[in-house]
């Protein structure tokens, strides 16, 4: 038996990414680098520990002739950004933020909020390339990508449940992949409950596991970061993945866990050849749609992290009256 934690094992084969807006958390883990969404931020502003930075964003607003929509929006993104910069107090790697999920399917605004998150990062003194911007895997979040990289600004392809999706993030020259691992467990479970879909046959580590095969396979640089686990288990399958985005929960499990882990996915042994042809814009609809599980996902992702993204206007509204 390993004298090392699972966790400390996972380091040494995989980077390891927290999966928080609470950066106390994160830096128990030290983990490289760490992701943020709407949902974690709206979470991590609520604590009582953190109230003195939403303060201080709520003050830096005051006295401006912005109208009330403009303030708010502007109090957002203002907050995404406070958070990051404490996040990146204790980490050595980068954060992710992400980009309004309302704005999923708008390529050209998409691109504007990434740049002002950038910009904002910058005039606090923190390099654009501590920061990738997170947006979803629509075809104009990968568009967006597409031009955003050419600029310097790294990105973070969120929400991404096919192979269709991963192609186009690749092909975009996007710096990084988020493929959610527990969110297609959750779907497939859900359709088939008699299955038996542990270890290797859970078909979010199946997904994640040919992506990663292909990128190798392909030389595509794009790093392949594995996210939205359920379990421990999910987590060990994808050992040897670039990079596992993981929740403090999982990451505690993982630090108190000594079992051995095996590394499972190797840029030196991708298995089979994996072909496949990237088609034009109507191909890249056709062939998610045609992903029951992809399109429902995605559909209710973008709908999540917006609907949070409301939650947390209306309790600043109701808190800062």
């Amino acid at each position: 038996m390993s004298e090392k934690n699972q966790l400390d094992q996972l380091k040494n084969m995989t980077t390891i990414v927290a999966d928080t807006g609470d950066f106390e958390a994160i830096s128990k883990f030290t983990p490289e680098d760490a992701t943020t969404n709407p949902s974690l931020i709206l979470k991590a502003a609520q604590m009582p520990e953190y109230k003195y930075l939403v303060n201080e964003v709520v003050a830096s607003l005051e006295g401006n002739d912005l109208s009330s929509s403009e303030q708010m929006d502007l109090c957002m993104d203002r907050l995404a950004v406070k958070f990051g910069e404490k996040i990146l107090g204790v980490i050595p790697g980068r954060v992710s933020t992400e980009v309004d999920a309302r704005l999923s399917f708008d390529k050209n605004r998409s691109i504007e909020k990434a740049k002002s998150l950038i910009s904002q990062y910058e005039d606090i003194g923190i390099n654009r390339n501590r920061i990738l911007i997170k947006m979803a895997s629509t075809f104009e979040g990968i568009k967006a990508a597409e031009t955003l990289e050419k600029e310097n600004i790294n990105c973070n392809l969120t929400l991404l449940f096919n192979f269709t999706q991963a192609a186009a993030a690749a092909d975009a020259g996007a710096f990084l992949i988020s493929p959610f691992v527990g969110r297609i467990l959750d779907w497939y479970k859900g359709k088939y409950p008699e299955n038996d879909f542990s270890g290797a046959q859970d078909p979010g580590v199946q997904s994640v596991t040919s992506i990663y095969n292909y990128y190798k396979q392909s030389g595509y640089e794009t790093i392949v970061m594995g996210a939205s686990f359920r379990n421990t288990g999910e987590i060990i399958e994808l050992a040897g993945c670039d990079r596992l985005t993981i929740s403090p929960q999982l990451l505690d499990e993982l630090n108190t866990t000594i079992d051995p882990i095996v590394r499972k996915l190797d840029p030196n042994n991708t298995g089979d050849s994996i072909e496949y042809n990237l088609g034009n814009e109507s191909n890249f609809r056709y062939e998610v749609n045609s992903d029951e599980m992809a399109t429902e996902k995605l559909a209710q992702g973008i709908r999540g992290f917006a609907t949070d993204q409301n939650k947390l206007e209306i309790w600043l509204k109701d808190t800062y009256k």
